[in-house]
C-alpha cells in the first residue's frame, strides 16, 4: 500500500509539473529551400547548387521566468544537401588570358538533420510580433543520395551507391540565423534563415580511402579529398502552433526594478 500510494503521488506531480510546463511549448512545421555547397580541401572547383529544399518540425521550450530570454528546443529537418563540382575543363585564351570551361558532376544527398537549438528572441507591438535570433549544434544522417554529369550524361547517373569504407553517413556541425513571427491568437507565422555549417567530412579522408580511382563513374575523385564538408543556406516558412491561449508565463512577469542605494553624509560644524 505504501509503494502504491507513493507511485500515485509521483504519478499525479509528474502529471501536474508536464502540465504546467506544456504551456510553455510551440510545435512548428517548416518548409523552404536554399542553396548547398561543399569545402574541399586541397581546393577543387565548385559552384553553388541551389534546391537545397527543407521540410521538417520544430519544437520549443520558452522559459517561465524572465531570467533566461528565449527558448531551447530540436529540430528534424529533412534537407536536399550536395555539391557540384568541376571534374575537368577546356581552355581557351581571350585576351592573352587563359579562360577555363569546365564540366561539372552534381550529387545530391538526402539527409535527416537533428539541430539542438538556442533561440534568444524579444517582442514587440504588444506580444504580436517576435523577433529572435538562433544558434545551433546539429547531428545528420545521409539516407541516400544520387549523382549526375551535367555537361556529359554519357558518363553515367543515378543513385550513387553508399561504401563504408569510402563513405561518411554521420555528419555534425553548427547552424545560425535569424527569422520573425506574428502571433495570431495561439498562431505563429513566419520567416527563418538558417546558415548550416558542417565540420564533418562527406568522404573519408586520402589516409583511410586513397585510390579513388578504382571507383566507378560514381565517384570523379581520382584521390579522396583530405576534407570534405558541406554547407547549407536556407530560407523557410514557418507554420506554429503555441499550447497556451494568453500567452506564455514570462510576459506577465514583471521586473523587479533595480534600487540604487544613495549614500547621504552629513557634514557637521563643530
Amino acid at each position: 500500500m505504501r509503494l502504491r500510494n507513493i507511485l500515485i503521488c509521483l504519478t499525479a506531480a509528474l502529471g501536474s509539473g508536464l502540465f504546467d510546463a506544456g504551456a510553455q511549448h510551440t510545435l512548428t512545421a517548416v518548409a523552404g529551400t536554399g542553396i548547398s555547397t561543399a569545402r574541399f580541401y586541397p581546393d577543387e572547383e565548385t559552384r553553388t547548387l541551389w534546391g537545397a529544399h527543407d521540410i521538417g518540425v520544430s519544437w520549443r521550450y520558452y522559459s517561465p521566468t524572465p531570467r533566461f530570454v528565449g527558448a531551447m528546443g530540436a529540430d528534424l529537418e529533412y534537407i536536399r544537401r550536395g555539391f557540384s563540382l568541376g571534374y575537368t575543363y577546356t581552355t581557351e585564351i581571350v585576351d592573352d588570358k587563359e579562360i577555363r570551361n569546365y564540366e561539372y558532376y552534381t550529387r545530391r544527398i538526402n539527409t535527416l538533420m537533428l539541430p539542438l537549438v538556442w533561440q534568444p528572441h524579444f517582442y514587440m507591438a504588444r506580444n504580436h510580433l517576435r523577433f529572435y535570433i538562433e544558434a545551433a549544434v546539429f547531428f545528420s544522417y545521409n539516407m541516400s543520395s544520387t549523382y549526375v554529369y551535367d555537361d556529359n550524361p554519357s558518363k553515367g547517373g543515378g543513385d550513387y551507391p553508399y561504401k563504408s569504407v569510402r563513405d561518411n553517413r554521420l555528419g555534425y556541425g553548427l547552424a545560425g540565423g535569424a527569422g520573425f513571427s506574428l502571433l495570431f491568437g495561439q498562431v505563429e507565422f513566419g520567416l527563418r534563415a538558417r546558415y548550416w555549417f558542417g565540420y564533418s567530412d562527406l568522404l573519408k579522408n586520402r589516409n583511410k580511402y586513397y585510390d579513388s580511382a578504382t571507383d566507378g563513374q560514381e565517384n570523379p575523385f581520382y584521390y579522396s579529398p583530405l576534407r570534405s564538408p558541406l554547407d547549407n543556406i536556407t530560407l523557410s516558412i514557418t507554420l506554429g502552433w503555441r499550447f497556451n491561449k494568453g500567452g506564455f508565463d514570462s510576459w506577465n512577469v514583471k521586473r523587479e526594478k533595480r534600487s540604487r542605494s544613495r549614500e547621504v553624509f552629513k557634514y557637521s560644524l563643530d
